[in-house]
């Protein structure tokens, strides 16, 4: 397909004596796509019932005339003052039972029926008008669902509707009772009326309750999300649907909501995130300027793998942010990566936030392409030679075909939230320890495509090695469907370890793994972070930490590594590997080269922070380091953008 840059205009919040300027610059620019409206709510109706239509009829117009395509977004993430005045249940509660207060965003509960009708009513009027807009190509429905740990509410609305989500899950309270397990502390109920939300208890409350009230509360999100999709469909056919998620944001399922869309867009702020995060002290200051080389990426991968289309960055950083600790600037050159490597990981389109810095309110410090007083910022003057780049390989190459992955990635929400609900040990997180694996592979120059753990055997089949990070709970079918697939198959500490209901499994984990990899976990520790375990597999030596997994092995099964008290700390059988701990990456890296080289792949360490790509029949490498480096092409590549030597922050596309 063809690649395309967008960018975020707020046309409300400028003189409309400039828009017609503002969109013939975009054009100049390169810009082809423009979302807007995502929080414009008391623009389009400042009064219950009144609304002002012609500001917005008219920006549409001066977008459209320019040639723009322009992306509507709904504005139900910012309900007006007016409206939480009438209807005060929508704000959400808190754990300590207080409501979240009008004045930012995302101030709505996603279970009050009042907000679900008013959403319901202000999506209709919005697409009766527009749906068939001819410059409208796609919608954005609402804008990055449970931004500001707004997922969770414990409203009276959301513990009805919890009742009810229990009643249909377990249909007896009898059976709540017995997979809940709660005879412990004698917490039995008489009825699904005296379940309340596990909120405000004396100490932990049961970890059976929390896990299905993050459940319910991601289920929330996906029917609030169906219910906009659904009208949208009705008045604006032929229209793109879209919602623009956030970076490794992990409080409610994304599966479900991506399934009701066409496109699984993404907003992406490197610079944002490697503050936020939880990167080492070491990897911010070595990271500074750039961003982590493999963070943008693992969400590019794991957006591609939900899309239905190709998938969108609808939000890329082009400047400093306003939001972070600390708020570095890019160093010169990294929106251009940044904006080609989310195009060599299968983006349709790089949308960049925004079109010029605003001079007032919460993010007047956030960079546009455009300064406050209307010049090209460094961002913008990227986004230009992006655009130039585009038209050069497009007529060079084509339209691009999608990335295929070497290396599937299994990747799981409920873990992250099982695992902060029951950690048993308090820096054993999913998501880091699935990064770490992401991380390893793309430094082995090895394509990853980041997949569901429900994913069809089919599909599974289609990989030479798969990886699955800790993951508790096996989906039915799943443990069979690895065995199946012929692959190389990877699988992290706890995997297996409790039921759908978070208990141990009867004959100890790895639970329904044992079924085709003979192995017994019969005790488990976890480890203070300063506390770590040599490891050794033959030549190689490491470090284990966190957490390990004591394993008794059964016939067939071969030891590939122990801990120093001779413990399997890795272990195999039949194409099945069963890591023990949490390595050191240098370890991860080498055990995962190993396996990859078994699955008969090509698997080179390359040098930091230089990462490559294929898509289609071009290779893409970008170097996120400060040192520059050779490209590992062969004699006869084709140098479309750069060369050989690739410079720091430099980019490569080539055909190999």
């Amino acid at each position: 397909m063809s690649i395309r840059l967008g960018v975020c205009y707020y046309p409300e919040h400028w003189s409309e004596e400039i828009w017609r300027s503002d969109a013939q610059r975009m054009v100049a620019l390169g810009i082809r796509q423009v979302r807007i409206g995502e929080f414009a709510w008391s623009r389009i109706e400042p009064e219950p019932g009144h609304y002002a239509w012609g500001w917005l009829d008219r920006a549409i117009e001066v977008l459209a005339t320019a040639g723009l395509e322009v992306v509507m977004c709904t504005p139900t993430a910012t309900p007006p003052k007016w409206l939480i005045d009438q209807y005060p249940d929508i704000l959400p509660i808190d754990a300590n039972g207080r409501p979240r207060s009008f004045g930012s965003r995302r101030h709505y509960d996603f279970s009050s029926p009042s907000y679900y009708a008013q959403s319901q009513r202000i999506v209709t009027l919005l697409a009766q008008r527009y749906g068939k807009h001819p410059a409208i190509s796609a919608w954005q429905i609402d804008n990055e669902f449970g931004c500001h740990h707004t997922v969770v509410s414990y409203s009276a609305a959301a513990q009805a509707g919890f009742r009810r989500w229990l009643q249909q899950r377990y249909q007896s309270i009898e059976a709540l009772n017995a997979a809940w397990g709660t005879v412990f502390w004698s917490g039995e109920y008489r009825s699904f009326e005296e379940v309340d939300a596990p909120v405000c208890t004396v100490t932990e409350a049961h970890p059976s309750h929390r896990l299905d009230y993050r459940r319910f509360a991601s289920d929330e999100v996906a029917r609030y999300n169906r219910m906009q999709v659904d009208i949208l469909r009705a008045h604006a056919p032929a229209r793109l649907m879209v919602h623009n998620f956030m970076q490794m944001f992990l409080e409610f399922d994304h599966y479900p909501v991506a399934a009701d869309l066409d496109v699984a867009s993404w907003d992406s702020y490197p610079l944002g995130a490697l503050e936020e995060m939880w990167f080492s002290p070491d990897d911010k200051a070595r990271w500074l300027r750039t961003g982590h080389p493999d963070f943008a990426s693992f969400n590019h991968d794991l957006y591609r793998g939900m899309s239905a289309q190709p998938f969108w960055v609808m939000e890329q950083q082009p400047g400093p942010v306003n939001w972070a600790q600390w708020n570095p600037m890019p160093l010169p050159g990294m929106v251009r990566l940044w904006s080609w490597e989310a195009f060599a990981h299968g983006a349709g389109c790089v949308s960049y936030f925004r079109w010029r810095q605003v001079p007032f309110a919460q993010e007047q410090m956030h960079a546009g392409l455009n300064t406050p007083d209307n010049q090209l910022d460094v961002g913008g003057q990227e986004a230009a030679q992006v655009a130039q780049e585009i038209s050069k390989i497009t007529q060079a190459n084509g339209p691009l075909s999608q990335p295929r992955g070497q290396v599937a990635l299994l990747f799981d929400y409920a873990a992250k939230w099982l695992f902060e609900i029951h950690p048993q040990g308090a820096d054993f997180q999913y998501h880091r320890i699935a990064f770490d694996y992401y991380s390893a592979l793309r430094a082995l120059g090895l394509d990853v495509d980041i997949l569901p753990t429900t994913s069809e055997r089919s599909v599974l089949n289609n990989y030479a090695m798969i990886v699955v990070p800790p993951l508790p709970i096996l989906p039915p079918g799943l443990a069979d469907d690895l065995a199946a697939s012929g692959a190389q198959v990877v699988i992290g500490p706890r995997s297996g370890s409790k039921t759908d209901t978070l208990q141990i499994p009867e004959k100890l984990p790895p639970g329904a793994l044992q079924q085709v990899l003979p192995i017994r976990v019969w005790r488990v520790e976890s480890l203070r972070p300063n506390i770590v375990e040599t490891v050794t597999a033959d030549d190689l030596q490491g470090q284990a930490a966190y957490w390990r997994d004591l394993i008794e092995t059964g016939a067939g099964v071969e030891t590939l590594a122990r801990f120093d008290d001779q413990h399997p700390a890795i272990v195999h059988y039949r194409g099945l590997h069963y890591l023990a701990s949490v390595f050191d990456a240098d370890f991860t890296r080498s055990v995962l080269q190993r396996v990859a080289h078994r699955a008969g792949l090509s698997a080179q360490c390359l040098p930091e922070g230089l990462r490559v790509s294929q898509r289609g029949g071009l290779q893409f490498a970008v170097n996120y380091s400060n040192v520059a480096c050779n490209v590992p092409a062969g004699e006869r590549a084709e140098f479309l953008v750069g060369s050989r030597h690739l410079e720091p922050q430099g980019v490569a596309i080539y055909r190999a």
